[in-house]
């Protein structure tokens, strides 16, 4: 959860650039011409995907992501969340590799706000990935009790 709530603030504060022409965006160390410059990647052609700005689509990714991640849902005897939990990280994880490919050879800058969201984003499957394997171990486990 904690990952997710980070990862929808820092979605949330790119949202809000976008919509004001990013006039506030703070990216330490950069530079116009460097290769670190959040603004050059925020205002780019790639910024938009589909009409929608990439932000916004960060935020609705982790607002998913907090409710499949909810305690409710690890809780819930609906086997097809865990499912729908991988596939959503599986999801944020293409989205944040094809974002990484178009900062490094399209644009030729990187955002350290948004590498900022795809390490959450990383991070949120690995996590997502190891509980729901112990998760499903457990609940086998306790079946197998059952059973005896």
């Amino acid at each position: 959860m904690l990952l997710g709530i980070l990862g929808f603030g820092v979605a949330a504060y790119l949202t809000y650039e976008h919509y004001t022409g990013s006039k506030s965006l703070s990216c330490p160390a950069g530079s116009a011409n460097g290769a670190i410059n959040c603004l050059k990647v925020t205002t780019s052609v790639y910024s938009v995907q589909y009409g929608i700005p990439v932000a916004v689509l960060g935020l609705v990714f982790f607002a998913v992501m907090l409710v499949l991640q909810s305690p409710w849902a690890w809780r819930s005897e609906l086997r097809w969340l865990n499912l729908a939990r991988i596939a959503w990280c599986l999801v944020g994880i293409a989205s944040a590799l094809k974002l990484v490919y178009d900062e490094l050879f399209e644009i030729h800058a990187i955002c350290l706000w948004c590498t900022s969201v795809h390490i959450l984003t990383l991070a949120i499957f690995v996590v997502t990935l190891f509980g729901t394997l112990s998760w499903v171990a457990h609940r086998d486990a306790a079946y197998e009790l059952d059973e005896i």
